[in-house]
This record gives C-alpha cells, structure tokens and sequence, in this order.
C-alpha cells in the first residue's frame, strides 16, 4: 500500500500539474497521499517533514533563484538580448535559420539569461527567419529547445544554471565539475539536434513545405511554467526598454562577466581564502565546497548586474521597476520547485521507499547508471529538471556520496552524470517550458513534438550515454 500511494501521489502531481493546477498545493496534497497510504501521520508530515525540507531548498538556492531572475529581466530590458537576435539574424541570415535561433539561444542562457526571457525575445526573431527562409514554422520550438534548454542548461563547463548548481551542495563540486566530459556532452547534443532539424527541414523543401501557417498554441500557464523553469512569465512584459539596443560587444559583455567571474572565484579566488570559521556552529558547521559553488555563481550573476546596468542605464524605461520584477519574478519558481522538494523528502522518509532505493541501487550497470535512472524519472514525473534531480539526491545523494568514498568514484563525475540526466525525460509533454515553448511560437504538441524529443529529449540521451561509458573508463576529465 505504501509504494501505492507514492505512485499515487506522483500521478496526481504529474496529471494536475498538467492542467495547470498550482504545485504550491498538489505538492502537499500529494505528500498527503503518500503518507496516508503507508498510515504515516499526515500533519506530522507536512509540517516536520514536508517544511523543513521545502525552507532548506530555499535557503540552499534562493539567492540563484533571485539574482538568475533579475539579470535576465535587466538583460532583456536593457534590449541586450533583442541586440544579441538582431545580431545572429544578420550574420546567419534566413539561410541558415535554424543555426541563428540555436545560436542565439545558446549564447545567452550560456551567460546567465533566463529560459523564458529567452523565449519571449528570440520566437519573434526565430519566426522572422523562418519566414524569410521557407523553413517550416512547426521546427521553430525544437530549435529554440536546443540552443536553450539542452547543452548550456546541463553540460557546458561551467553554465550558471539552476540545475548545474543544485548537485554541488551534495557532492562538494564546482560549477566547472568535468569540464572535458561536459563538452563532449555539448557536442553530442549539439550535433544530433542540429543535424535532425536539418534532416527535417531538407525533407520539407523536397515536399514544397513552406513556413505554413501558425496554429492556434496552448495559453501560457504560469504555474506549470513556474515549475518547470526559474522565472516567472508573467514578469515578462512588465517595465521594458525605451526601444534603444546596446552595440553586440555591450550586450554580450554581462554574458561573458557571468562564465569568467565565476570562473575566477571557483578556481582562483576562494579557494585561497580561508573559510575555517565555516565550521562553527554559528555558520551551520559546514565547509566551503559545500557551499563555494553556489558563492561563486551567485557574485558572478551580482557583478554582471551591476555592470550591465552601469553601461546601459539610460536604455531602461523604468529601472525600479525592471528590477523589482526581476526579483519577483523568482518567487513563484523557487516555491514551486520546493514544494516538490517537500514531497520529494515526504516520499523518502515513508518505509515503501526503503523498496524505491534498493531497486535503484540494484539497477545493473554501477552507481552512474542508477543515478541516471532515478533522476531520469523523477525529473519526468515531476516535469521539472531541478525538481526531480533534488528528489533524487535528497534521498539517495549521501548513499551516492558513500559509494564513491568506497570505489574512488569522482564525485565531479556524478555531478555532471545527474545534471545531464535530469534534462533528458523532463521535456516530456507536461513539461511547463515545453509547453510554453510551443505556445509562444504559435505550435501544437501534434506539429512539433516529435522535434523536439529529437532535439531535447534524444541528443541528450545519447549524450548522457556518452558520459557514462567515458567517464566509467577513463574517470572524471
């Protein structure tokens, strides 16, 4: 009965979250489920188990949460990210469409933008091309969905992303953990998903498919987007520019701050400094690889805002408020994901996950593998990558931890292994970005779904096997 009501609550979140239910409450009501099923007190639950487990995400994560947020509001409304478009759109031109919209989405999520900030300033870009270029219109979200939500979310070396930070609290690593293995995951991904929608878009033209016309896409829901992504869409309009568009150098200059400050601060700066105090009871007797990461990324996204404002002040209509909806666009994201962190720790305390861990842990292959497998179907089931990759490694992280102390396993190597793993399976239709995605490019799940698993869900499989055989023979690099 136990794991029944695991699997119930896993299905309530996965089918209501889809109908845009809030997660703030079918988090709880799920953990209540799973609790109820295994004749654990429910109350008792909720609030010495669910909330202490939700208010330690945030703690752990809030301040990425926020200062993500902001620079991609800042970003967008400086007209940076416009500026950055425009750019791609003329260098790459309509013939080579689709190489200027995953470009261009590539460029700025690498340097710290926002997912959806993305989303709404490169579809028009994207849909402009496509149009000038006779590419279907129905390849636009895979395109987006690789340049955006694949390679620079999980696998480039250093990638400020809320999912490549998550891992580094449980296994003391960098945002840089495996740098060689990480690029090679980005190639991967990168060539597959480049090479599919150039396969597609040569069998349109032989048809004499042009762009089509746009279908009626999904509304934007704000509350499976909230969940899945780390900024709240509905921040997005809010402020603006005055029209003005920095030059190319100045609006990438707060990209390249992002990657070579917290370069710096990971691999130079902090760890010269002596942080011993840190394991006072005062300061949570903890160390700094535990908390180095999350430090080093969050002044890098602090300096690239102050930078970017200071350069580009008179380009902002309103800077109050583009920064207080900025930082409020983290509020909604950062609360979803930790409610599922809630139930996530809920599920891990009740005797059927005893069942759970030992299937996972007796998954054939070594520890990588079995990490792989259970962030793969969390991050599915919840339709989050950063709420399932916490699940995960909230139960299971200190038994990975061990097994590593025990075989000489790189925790680098784990860390890059659940950061690819955890945007393989979370792009399946319920996802909030996916969904997103295609209703802002005016698409249906019918008329671009299949791309999209080739571009997001494959390449990034294919990468995440990749890793694992290299990284199983030749370790951590």
């Amino acid at each position: 009965m136990g794991l029944l009501g695991i699997l119930l609550g896993l299905a309530l979140i996965m089918v209501l979250a889809f109908r845009s239910w809030t997660i703030l409450l079918l988090a709880p009501l799920a953990a209540a489920v799973a609790a109820l099923f295994s004749g654990q007190p429910m109350l008792a639950h909720w609030t010495q188990t669910f909330m202490p487990a939700a208010a330690g995400f945030v703690a752990q994560f809030f301040p990425l949460f926020l200062l993500g947020a902001l620079f991609g509001k800042l970003m967008d409304d400086s007209g940076s990210v416009s500026a950055i478009a425009d750019y791609m759109t003329r260098r790459l031109g309509p013939s080579r469409a689709i190489l200027a919209v995953v470009a261009a989405g590539a460029m700025v999520t690498y340097g710290g933008v926002s997912l959806f900030v993305a989303f709404f300033v490169l579809a028009p870009m994207g849909q402009a091309l496509f149009k000038a270029g006779s590419v279907p219109r129905r390849l636009l979200p895979a395109a987006l969905a690789l340049g955006t939500s694949t390679f620079t979310m999980s696998a480039m070396p250093g990638t400020p992303a809320i999912q490549n930070a998550i891992p580094m609290p449980f296994f003391g690593t960098t945002p840089f953990a495996a740098p060689g293995l990480g690029i090679i995951a980005s190639i991967i991904m990168a060539a597959i998903g480049l090479g599919w929608l150039s396969f597609r878009e040569r069998q349109a033209k032989a048809r004499g498919e042009g762009y089509g016309a746009a279908e009626k896409g999904s509304a934007v829901s704000r509350e499976l987007a909230s969940t899945a992504r780390e900024f709240d869409p509905a921040q997005i309009s809010r402020a603006g520019s005055w029209g003005g568009r920095p030059p190319i150098g100045l609006a990438i200059l707060p990209l390249v701050l992002v990657v070579v400050v917290n370069l710096i601060l990971t691999q130079f700066v902090l760890p010269s400094m002596d942080f011993d105090f840190l394991s006072q009871p005062a300061w949570g007797e903890t160390t700094l690889s535990a908390v180095g990461g999350v430090w080093s990324v969050a002044l890098a996204l602090l300096v690239a805002c102050i930078v970017l404002v200071a350069m580009n002040r008179r380009r902002f209509r309103n800077l109050r408020e583009s920064i207080d909806s900025g930082a409020t666009a983290a509020v909604l994201p950062i609360m979803s994901v930790a409610s599922l962190v809630g139930f996530g720790a809920v599920v891990a305390a009740l005797p059927a996950f005893e069942m759970v861990r030992d299937w996972v842990l007796g998954i054939g292959g070594g520890p990588l593998v079995s990490l792989a497998v259970a962030t793969n179907i969390l991050a599915a089931l919840t339709g989050s990558a950063s709420g399932g990759m916490t699940i995960a490694l909230q139960a299971l992280g200190p038994t990975f931890m061990q097994i590593a102390s025990d075989t000489g396993l790189d925790p680098a190597l784990m860390h890059r292994v659940a950061v690819i793993a955890s945007g393989t399976l979370d792009s399946l239709p319920h996802n909030g970005a996916v969904v997103t995605m295609l209703a802002v490019c005016g698409c249906t799940h019918r008329e671009s779904y299949l791309d999209i698993v080739m571009a997001a869900i494959v390449s990034a499989l294919v990468a995440l096997v990749a890793v694992i055989v290299l990284g199983t023979a030749f370790g951590s690099f």
